[in-house]
């Protein structure tokens, strides 16, 4: 069980890791500077949610690492994060779209984690709520609204939608460690996560005037750490520049 829940942690950590750094990028090249202000905040609440998930994580099995070891001292393989959060950024409409998936699944994870067995989880996913209901508020808005615009903003959000579209799947895939882990009553399973993704996003791409894509095939691999795209190598290469150049500096 140890094995298992240290692999959760990874992956919740991971996922908060990976997207807060695609945010990043983001920091004086956004459209205008309410959303340069916007997408750089909310970059910062997701690294601040990975410091405490692999904080917890580097405490497992009696491994004693930091946060900061696990986020800069691991390699592409042993990162657990789904694939949707290393997509590129591309343009703005791509990135909201990646927010607004991500964040819908987000926030249903932390509400059921709230009820989670191990109060280590429970007490992050209380913490980490607020800000995602947040993340899951904004990023619902920009998409309707994109959506629903100019030709090109529309074509835009459809493009995005379409390109995004399988790797949705990954997210609500039952593997070893979540079963381990649900039957634990420590997280939920994530099939049973689907049916109120499906409502909400529907919900809301309806607003924008977007069609989900009939498709159900899904790219997967990524949490399992068994498999992830190109684009990771090429982000952890800068994120990890400075401690692998410098290992342990302090400034």
């Amino acid at each position: 069980m140890q094995d298992a829940l240290q692999s959760y942690l990874l992956r919740l950590g991971d996922n908060t890791l990976i997207l807060g750094q695609r945010l990043s990028e983001w920091c004086g090249h956004a459209p205008a500077l309410e959303e340069d202000i916007a997408l750089a905040n909310i970059a910062l609440d997701l690294i601040g949610q990975t410091q405490l998930w692999l904080g917890a994580a580097g405490q497992i099995n009696g491994i004693e690492k930091t946060a900061d070891d696990l986020a800069f001292h691991r390699d592409v393989y042993d990162f657990h994060n789904l694939l949707i959060v290393e997509q590129p950024n591309r343009d703005f409409g791509h990135t909201m779209m990646r927010q607004f998936l991500f964040d819908s699944f987000h926030l249903l994870q932390l509400t059921e984690l709230q009820s989670s067995s191990n109060q280590s989880i429970k007490e992050i996913a209380e913490k980490a709520i607020k800000e995602v209901s947040y993340h899951l508020e904004r990023s619902t808005e920009t998409v309707i609204a994109l959506g629903d615009s100019t030709e090109e903003g529309h074509s835009r959000m459809q493009n995005a939608l379409n390109r995004l579209w399988p790797y949705v799947g990954e997210a609500f895939h039952d593997d070893d460690v979540d079963k381990a882990i649900a039957e634990a009553g420590v997280g939920p399973l994530p099939s049973d996560l689907k049916p109120k993704f499906d409502n909400t996003v529907a919900a809301v791409l309806e607003q924008a005037m977007l069609n989900i894509p009939t498709s159900d095939f899904a790219h997967k691999g990524g949490k399992s750490g068994a498999m992830h795209s190109e684009h990771l190598g090429h982000l952890l290469a800068q994120m990890q520049y400075l401690q692998r150049a410098y290992p342990d500096a302090r400034w």
